[in-house]
């Protein structure tokens, strides 16, 4: 049985409150256990540099903080690549961004997800979550190791 290598990338600003949920939990998941073949990163942003650990995995799970639904909810979504994809803030990227470009330069297209959560506040507040943020972070985690389970 070949084993799956998968890719963890919790993003998001650790000053902006509830926008820190993304890389808490990335922190959270990389402290483990985690199985075999799980690779987990941490970013305030997401970079073009990020596409060479994209194409070297099977499955990559975005983890995130978002405006849209009740404080506190947690969403999973399967992500395809968009070039078109625009990014909220000219300085980062799409997660879909981040797989046109490991399609078109690696003809690469990793199983992806996006987890997100979603925050209530978004300004400044290093590391600190609304109580709904915190009541997301282990059932977003439970989300992502159950999207691991599913080889």
């Amino acid at each position: 049985m070949t084993q799956h290598k998968t890719l963890i990338i919790g993003y998001g600003s650790p000053i902006r409150g509830d926008d820190a949920i993304g890389p808490l939990a990335a922190d959270a998941l990389a402290a483990g256990p985690l199985p075999a073949g799980v690779n987990v990163i941490s970013r305030h942003i997401l970079t073009a540099e990020l596409v060479e650990d994209i194409v070297a995995a099977d499955r990559v799970i975005f983890l995130d903080a978002t405006v849209e639904g009740e404080p506190g909810e947690v969403r999973v979504r399967s992500l395809a690549p968009d070039a078109s994809a625009m990014s909220t803030m000219a300085h980062f990227l799409d997660p879909r961004e981040l797989l046109a470009w490991s399609q078109a330069l690696y003809q690469h297209e990793p199983e992806a997800y996006l987890v997100s959560a979603a925050g209530a506040f978004f300004e400044y507040s290093n590391y600190t979550l609304t109580p709904a943020a915190a009541a997301a972070l282990e059932p977003m985690i439970e989300r992502v190791r159950e999207l691991i389970a599913a080889n």
